[in-house]
């Protein structure tokens, strides 16, 4: 099985936490550092099924980001959790790994705040992206059952 995380001995950014400790830190947009907040617009959430090989509509809450620019600085896209999704799945984690986060019950917290995301680039052109502090998703404990049957999915096709 494709391992977690491909950079194994790499220091973790991204940390399993409690409810409480979610609530402090993720509960609103507000919390969210950089100079804007903005959420995945509706066709790149469906990319992101696409690109994961999960079915249309399983994400379903919001996919906030915040940053200090918003836009690609070569072909202009709104930056989104495409962005992050499609360069995580290159370069850190595997697919299941990723739907795991968007679709599970634990919430996750990143810790790259205030430094920008590493290792990020734009879906469309490629082009490295800076900037963008922190991304989360709202609680996903609804798809606990959606998950299982992904998975499942996910699994039975290789």
């Amino acid at each position: 099985m494709k391992s977690d995380n491909k950079n194994e001995g790499t220091k973790r950014q991204t940390f399993p936490v409690s409810d409480e400790v979610f609530k402090m830190v993720y509960d609103a947009p507000s919390s969210l550092p950089g100079k804007f907040k903005w959420v995945t617009i509706d066709k790149d959430v469906r990319k992101i099924e696409h690109v994961l090989g999960i079915p249309t509509n399983s994400i379903g809450a919001p996919l906030w980001l915040s940053g200090d620019h918003k836009n690609c600085p070569k072909c202009n896209r709104q930056i989104s959790w495409l962005d992050i999704v499609n360069s995580a799945t290159k370069n850190v984690h595997s697919n299941a790994m990723i739907v795991k986060v968007v679709l599970g019950e634990q919430k996750f917290i990143n810790t790259e705040a205030p430094r920008a995301i590493a290792d990020l680039s734009c879906f469309d052109c490629g082009s490295k992206i800076e900037n963008i502090r922190s991304f989360k998703c709202h609680n996903w404990a609804y798809a606990i059952g959606k998950i299982r049957e992904v998975i499942l999915e996910m699994n039975k096709e290789k």
